[in-house]
């Protein structure tokens, strides 16, 4: 049985989630023909050969897919062996990347990152917001914010909270083109809506829950320009109530009759959810979605 290496490892990781050894190289710092020679030396310990090459880069082989969940666990538990002893003598710090949603980035987090950095003044918060699910287990984040619960697997899943999806008009829009009395009415008028193809969950897509059939005049893979677009008048749009509300350029059409309710869904990679620094965005995302709850 062969004694592998956590530095090889942790090589091995960068150039499976990099795609190529050149840009493994720079991640960790250190010579493209140093973790060329490391990656054959692990080859020849293990006697299997985890990647072919070509003057194209690296093609993983099914031993470097076998192999990726045993050196995540193992760079999980050094990474939480080390915050742990540290943990106990100093502050929380570090960098946590937090992907989430658009809106919920835009509305939910930013606005209380202050609050955050009162906290916990060195522990440093990436925030990426994005239309397509984040995978943690190439380390793209350690929390991410989604719309559905992932599949089984090394990743644990809560639900944050339940928010709302709304129907709204500019009040300028309203004044031209009246406002629909009944939801028959909404064929009428012409709609923002998602590139649905874009849409990184199904569940960014409302319209069709509310009326079906809709003439979409505009589409956007971003939810800010969809709501920027019926504040200027473009047409109807689903937009999410927690951003719509405080709009005064916008007004609420139909409410309680054209609403869809969704969910946010706190992940997170199993082995990362001890680390300090972790704990303490959890902690915050949980202390935002409790403020903002009759909002949502």
């Amino acid at each position: 049985m062969p004694m592998l290496n956590s530095d090889d490892l942790r090589l091995f990781l960068a150039v499976m989630r990099e795609g190529n050894m050149l840009a493994a190289a720079r991640r960790v710092g250190i010579d493209h023909s140093t973790v060329a020679r490391r990656i054959t030396a692990l080859e020849v310990a293990l006697s299997a050969r985890l990647f072919d090459r070509s003057p194209r880069g690296v093609t993983p082989t099914p031993a470097a897919f076998a192999l990726t969940p045993h050196a995540e666990k193992v760079e999980s538990e050094l990474v939480a062996a080390a915050a742990s002893v540290a943990g106990r003598d100093r502050e929380v710090e570090g960098v946590v990347r937090l992907a989430t949603p658009e809106a919920f980035a835009a509305y939910l987090v930013a606005p209380h990152v202050a609050r955050l950095r009162v906290q916990h003044p060195r522990l440093m918060l990436e925030l990426a917001s994005e239309s397509r699910a984040a995978s943690l287990s190439k380390r793209e984040a350690d929390i991410a914010v989604m719309l559905k619960p992932p599949p089984k697997g090394r990743l644990v899943a809560r639900k944050l909270a339940d928010y709302r999806i709304g129907l709204y008009a500019s009040k300028d829009y309203v004044a031209r083109h009246g406002a629909p009395a009944e939801r028959a009415d909404l064929s009428r008028h012409a709609f923002v809506s998602y590139i649905e193809e874009l849409a990184g969950f199904p569940e960014m897509i409302a319209l069709d829950q509310i009326v079906a059939g809709a003439t979409i005049g505009f589409r956007a893979s971003s939810s800010a320009a969809q709501h920027e677009a019926v504040a200027a008048g473009v047409g109807l749009g689903v937009l999410h109530v927690f951003a719509a509300e405080t709009d005064e350029r916008l007004v609420r059409l139909l409410p309680g009759r054209a609403e869809v309710w969704r969910s946010y869904w706190l992940v997170m990679h199993a082995d990362l959810q001890r680390l300090p620094r972790v704990r303490a965005i959890v902690d915050f995302l949980d202390d935002v979605a409790q403020d903002m709850r009759e909002r949502l």
